[in-house]
């Protein structure tokens, strides 16, 4: 987790606790109990706010929509214990929980847009003509994210009160937390995408020009291998250009790699040799999607595109406890190490570095910086990749489904 998530935890934490010591002493004082024997009246309504807690925080991290605010208002006033309360954004109101929306929600905004304008929490006299009506004190509190106040939490009460005034506000604070772990997801997922997106960009047109050519060259003297290919070829881009999931199972990935290399061998014929060792346990495992075609890719151009001699590729894949091992080795020209380190930190493009620091970031993003691509090369010493991938990681998930090869 990066440090901004783990501050906005911690600050996530400390609201709830104030919030939670608050109410709680409000709790004591006026003679609640309980059957549970939880401790002091304090540390009871501390557990009863963090639990309340709990479950108004996953629809506030998908962020402030209609949607969301319906299914966090309840939590959240039964969280403070007031009246009523609606959450807002900057035109109007999304959510209701109480009494009182039929002549309130209309006038709540005007409140709210004066709030807007300072950015401060506000105490207000509602003005309710409706002698029935409990709601008499309202606390306007904002809800802020990476771009400013995004809207506003509005706390009612039959009076003025500074225990409501405050606990308002800090709920107000840990909403904002949420919204803003919900920013910081689409953020990544977005990240993600593109750097998916600039994966199947590298994968070359003169590939896919090449292989065409390949398959066309077969159509007259062999009609049938021309047809399997067409079909590997069909099956590779399929895979490549899926819109759903950043995950998939090594077995999935390995027969991506399979097609792509009955593509290259089309091409290259005898000059291309390949190996491949895969453990049969290993192929379930999960591992960002598009993870090592492009290493395969980058092994096929070192050791063919680049040279006139043949080229012997090997990928192995072996259970190695709790991570599943991956290397993918050729015997090509090779690349300078300081120019690998160059491409790897970001600071140099090259041709000859397809995918390398894409797929690196990638597996720390997800795995931590103790899983990157760890790289043997020289100048005509060829390339070894290995790739150490955990078998069991939390959020980590394959979306793709078993296809046939394995």
């Amino acid at each position: 987790m990066t440090g901004m998530g783990m501050a906005a935890l911690a600050a996530a934490g400390a609201v709830l606790l104030v919030a939670g010591i608050a109410l709680g002493r409000l709790t004591a004082r006026r003679g609640v109990k309980s059957d549970l024997d939880l401790g002091t009246p304090v540390e009871r309504a501390t557990f009863h706010t963090l639990h309340t807690a709990s479950l108004a925080a996953p629809p506030l991290r998908a962020g402030l929509t209609e949607d969301t605010a319906r299914k966090a208002a309840r939590r959240l006033r039964s969280l403070l214990g007031t009246e009523a309360l609606c959450l807002t954004d900057r035109e109007s109101v999304l959510a209701w929980d109480g009494p009182g929306a039929d002549h309130h929600e209309q006038r709540v905004m005007v409140r709210v847009a004066e709030m807007l304008d300072s950015g401060r929490s506000q105490s207000v006299h509602t003005e309710c003509d409706d002698l029935e009506c409990p709601l008499r004190w309202a606390v306007i509190a904002p809800l802020t994210g990476e771009e400013g106040v995004l809207g506003a939490l509005v706390a009612y009460g039959s009076r003025e009160s500074a225990v409501l005034v405050r606990a308002a506000t800090e709920v107000a604070r840990w909403v904002s937390v949420q919204l803003e772990l919900a920013e910081l997801d689409r953020s990544r997922t977005r990240l993600i995408e593109a750097e998916i997106r600039a994966l199947r960009a590298q994968i070359s047109p003169h590939f896919i020009f090449n292989s065409l050519a390949a398959i066309a060259s077969f159509v007259r003297t062999d009609p049938e291998r021309a047809r399997e290919l067409l079909l590997e070829f069909a099956d590779f881009t399929r895979y490549s250009f899926r819109r759903h999931g950043e995950f998939t199972n090594l077995a999935d990935e390995l027969r991506s790699i399979e097609q792509y290399l009955a593509l290259a061998g089309a091409r290259f014929g005898e000059r291309l040799k390949v190996t491949l060792q895969v453990a049969p346990e290993v192929l379930p495992v999960t591992l960002p999607f598009l993870c090592l075609q492009p290493l395969v890719e980058n092994a096929v151009k070192h050791g063919l595109e680049d040279s006139k001699s043949e080229c012997r590729v090997t990928i192995a894949a072996r259970d190695a406890g709790a991570e599943a091992m991956v290397t993918i080795e050729d015997d090509g020209v090779g690349m300078d190490p300081d120019v690998l380190r160059g491409i790897l930190a970001g600071e140099l493009t090259s041709s000859s570095g397809i995918g390398l620091s894409n797929v690196d970031e990638r597996l720390r993003q997800v795995y931590g910086d103790e899983h990157g691509l760890v790289i043997e090369t020289g100048v005509g010493a060829g390339m070894k990749i290995t790739i150490r991938i955990p078998k069991y990681r939390a959020g980590v998930h394959s979306s793709a489904g078993r296809r046939s090869g394995y």
